[in-house]
């Protein structure tokens, strides 16, 4: 990169946050994918104006700015894919404002998740949307990619709760969204339009968010079941019955297999599919409510029911869920985790799409996650040092996602698109709806120097600054 854009960028935020050190390059350079695509410098901002002035910088160099957060998205949302300037939004990460009059809260990007949630929750209020990784995400990142979780089967997901947003534009201005309160029909809805656009849209510098009241109780129960099948049917049931848990988490046979030599609860050898399953509410509602559930999934092949009679023991159960991912390196080393979605009833017809899928390539496919909307967590567990399975797995990954837009899902359902899902995009988008988007980012981003390379397979761009 050329000395004198690095010079331009330490007039702007101090030298002490810009750094070209091959080290900070490549702590910068990665995200869950695993892939590397190095930037050519890192810069750390802390005040809006600073990220406005990076922006306008980069559009004067016609240099790619893409923003970052924790980097934990699993799409490649943040990789430098073009090189150019990586804005670490890390330290703005102040809690701004908790209204307990309005039920609001204002929050700088760089907020985590799970301190969000632990503030809100002394106050008795209630932040829902909850990634797993909502330990070290950040809320900008959240916002980016519209993130879900197990909750949002009752309570929705990130852009539910977005009230209004701060935000630099692809050339540098600041504009602000929506606001704090619960109505607001003032022209286009951009809040909801930069929800979800994984900072290709603009950078994500203050949030407004919604929060309910923390509900009084819970209860939380762990079935298990003789078949997926029957797990899956159980699914559909609950939800035709017209009761909206919490959380519906579903484990299959392969998963339970990586988990049943750790988990702390005893999984019967003959146990083919978990339910997780969480109510809350008033607490007085809650057994009447858990025993309706267990009566409308009976017939469904159970073999065990643990009902946690304490926090401690609910925390147990979700344990069985967290193990999960750390476990599945028994199988082979190589994973590719995709977040695909279904219409709830078509749960069952997916899960046999996949079975099959599984046996006709001769690869092992472990399936959890949130049952209750849709969303399958599909884990694709190979050895890409076998010769040809780099081949077979682009093949793999075809016939998951045709399967899951035939039965009138999506690709997605809360990882985004980043890079490894935009070759797939035209599997689900006409070519005039993806034409009309492509149309909205040249409109806002110009010079298209704002996190270019993602959600648009053929994106590209012409650097200056090299």
């Amino acid at each position: 990169m050329d000395e004198q854009i690095v010079q331009e960028l330490i007039e702007i935020v101090g030298e002490k946050n810009v750094s070209t050190a091959q080290a900070d390059k490549i702590t910068h350079s990665y995200d869950a994918t695993q892939e590397v695509h190095l930037p050519d410098v890192v810069v750390y901002a802390a005040r809006v104006e600073d990220v406005s002035s990076i922006v306008k910088l980069a559009n004067r160099w016609k240099i790619p700015v893409l923003p970052r957060g924790a980097g934990s998205g699993f799409t490649g949302g943040t990789l430098p894919v073009h090189g150019g300037i990586v804005l670490v939004l890390t330290r703005m990460d102040r809690i701004l404002d908790i209204d307990t009059e309005n039920l609001t809260a204002e929050v700088e990007p760089g907020v985590v998740t799970g301190e969000l949630q632990r503030q809100v929750e002394k106050l008795g209020l209630f932040y829902p949307p909850d990634p797993a990784s909502k330990e070290f995400s950040t809320l900008g990142g959240n916002v980016a990619e519209c993130a879900g979780g197990p909750r949002c089967v009752k309570y929705g997901v990130t852009k539910d709760y977005v009230l209004g947003l701060e935000v630099v534009t692809p050339t540098g201005e600041i504009i602000r969204t929506g606001g704090k309160t619960l109505k607001n029909v003032v022209g286009y809805d951009l809040t909801k339009l930069f929800v979800g656009s994984e900072g290709t849209l603009g950078i994500v510098t203050k949030i407004i968010l919604k929060l309910i009241p923390k509900p009084a109780a819970k209860k939380t129960m762990l079935v298990q079941f003789e078949t997926i099948a029957g797990a899956a049917q159980a699914v559909s049931a609950i939800i035709s019955a017209k009761i909206i848990p919490t959380t519906l988490e579903f484990l299959d046979a392969a998963t339970i297999d990586c988990i049943r030599d750790v988990s702390t609860i005893s999984l019967s050898a003959d146990c083919k599919a978990i339910l997780i399953i969480e109510v809350d509410g008033e607490a007085q509602l809650l057994d009447e409510q858990a025993e309706q559930i267990l009566s409308i999934i009976s017939p469904f092949g159970i073999l065990d029911t643990r009902i946690a009679a304490t926090d401690k023991e609910s925390e147990e159960i979700w344990q069985v869920r967290r193990i999960v991912s750390p476990s599945l390196g028994k199988i082979n080393p190589d994973k590719f985790n995709e977040d695909i979605v279904v219409p709830r009833s078509k749960v069952p017809d997916m899960i046999c799409a996949l079975e099959k899928i599984s046996m006709d390539y001769d690869v092992p496919i472990v399936n959890f996650g949130h049952a209750g909307d849709g969303n399958i967590h599909v884990n694709v567990m190979v050895d890409l040092r076998e010769h040809g399975m780099a081949d077979k797995m682009i093949k793999v990954m075809d016939e998951v996602f045709a399967a899951a837009v035939n039965l009138r899902g999506s690709i997605s359902g809360e990882h985004g698109i980043g890079t490894s899902k935009a070759k797939y995009m035209s599997m689900e988008l006409g070519a005039e709806t993806i034409g009309m988007m492509k149309k909205i980012k040249n409109v806002f981003d110009p010079n298209n120097i704002l996190n270019p390379g993602k959600i648009f397979e053929d994106t590209s761009l012409q650097t200056a600054g090299k």
